[in-house]
């Protein structure tokens, strides 16, 4: 199976303030602008856009606020466009980090992104120096009471995904990247809740961090790649992350 359990640290994030969750609206607000410009405003014919909104969903963004966020896309054609961009970099002990960003500049947003790694006593590093380190894989979590492990089991593993993983607080399920979109649709058909639904970058092998100023130092870091609106999504080989 999966070997490293995301469950808790998922449903860890999801429990946040009211300025932490605008922070998350405002990145899926972003992404969802990229999304409709790519490939249209109707999630039916568009499967980025579609799979944004099952996230967006996932993270209890209100329907009426992405259906605002869509039109909202649509009326921006002349408006400020948004580039995706990734850096990366060392924690404490050696843990590989990558940030995956939208940003309409990269010079701010490549500045706040270095001024984490070095307020957390750590730097970043060239592009391509951890990406070995990571394997793309989808990941959708669904909370043990919701559906039974069985019949879930059958249900994504009949529909393409590669790995099934029964976890303390709930089910993780994990797609190849192509296949994410039919596995994801496939559950929501079947009606199945889901915690969270995103294609991820997953370490290979993880660190864990026993010297409590590392653990700091990690948590430093973290906490200010996550109060930056421009960063969308921050992947790490860190163990004990809670």
């Amino acid at each position: 199976m999966s070997g490293h359990s995301k469950f808790a640290n998922i449903k860890h994030k999801k429990e946040r303030s009211d300025a932490a969750r605008g922070r998350v609206f405002t990145r899926l607000g972003r992404e969802i602008s990229v999304a409709v410009k790519a490939g249209g405003a109707d999630p039916a014919s568009n499967s980025r856009l579609r799979d944004i909104v099952a996230k967006a969903k996932a993270s209890n963004m209100p329907n009426d606020t992405i259906e605002r966020s869509i039109k909202k896309a649509v009326g921006e054609t002349d408006s400020v466009n948004f580039e995706s961009v990734t850096y990366e970099g060392y924690g404490p002990s050696g843990v590989a980090v990558i940030i995956e960003a939208l940003t309409d500049n990269k010079s701010r947003t490549v500045a706040n992104v270095r001024s984490a790694f070095t307020k957390g006593g750590c730097g970043m590093g060239a592009p391509g120096c951890v990406a070995r380190l990571f394997d793309e894989k989808g990941l959708i979590m669904v909370e043990k009471d919701e559906f039974g492990e069985d019949e879930l089991m059958l249900l994504a593993l009949d529909a393409g995904a590669s790995d099934f993983s029964a976890e303390e607080d709930g089910y993780e399920i994990y797609t190849l990247p192509e296949d994410f979109s039919a596995v994801r649709e496939a559950l929501e058909k079947a009606g199945v809740p889901m915690v969270s639904a995103e294609v991820g970058k997953f370490a290979r092998t993880y660190t864990e961090l026993t010297n409590p100023e590392d653990v700091k130092k990690m948590r430093r870091i973290l906490d200010l790649l996550d109060e930056e609106d421009d960063v969308t999504n921050v992947y790490h080989s860190w163990e004990n992350e809670d």
